[in-house]
């Protein structure tokens, strides 16, 4: 399986548009799963200091040896990443997109899921896809997507550091 814009649309994502470029009120306020993907002939060139926002007094950077051995040679997507509903039911796609975008812009984050994103160069050009799914599907969902995606390429997408289960 080759986890690739095809691929993610046939599976029900939509969106596919730059960060640079992104119209937060356009993407949907419901739950459901997002994806961070290269750009076509996208090249991966590393900076030495994240432009997110540090967490829990932690610098989200790491060596631009250790991103390259996070990064996955071959694929498009780079992130895989969930919207819930949050403990009062306001939040949704367009909240954690908008929250994880704002991140690489340097503000504080409430987690720092995907932080590898913001330590490429040209993060602005990357494209964001998502697909709304019923909250209770959620977990199951995403697990699934990293499944699929490990047996694909042998490790995760370049900015999931850790598993859904």
């Amino acid at each position: 399986m080759v986890f690739d814009q095809h691929y993610l649309k046939n599976d029900g994502f939509t969106g596919f548009r730059p960060i640079a470029k992104l119209e937060i009120n356009r993407i949907p306020q419901h739950q459901g799963i997002f994806v961070v993907l290269a750009p076509q002939g996208f090249n991966p060139r590393f900076l030495n200091r994240s432009t997110a926002g540090t967490f829990k007094k932690k610098n989200p950077s790491l060596t631009p040896e250790q991103l390259a051995g996070e990064w996955v040679e071959g694929s498009e997507v780079l992130y895989i990443g969930k919207a819930g509903a949050g403990s009062q039911g306001n939040r949704g796609l367009r909240r954690q997109i908008q929250e994880f975008i704002d991140f690489g812009r340097g503000k504080p984050p409430g987690h720092w899921d995907g932080r590898l994103i913001w330590q490429l160069a040209g993060s602005s050009q990357l494209l964001v896809a998502w697909k709304e799914l019923p909250v209770e599907s959620l977990n199951a969902a995403l697990a699934s997507c990293h499944q699929d995606f490990h047996d694909s390429y042998n490790k995760l997408p370049f900015a999931n550091l850790v598993r859904a289960r």
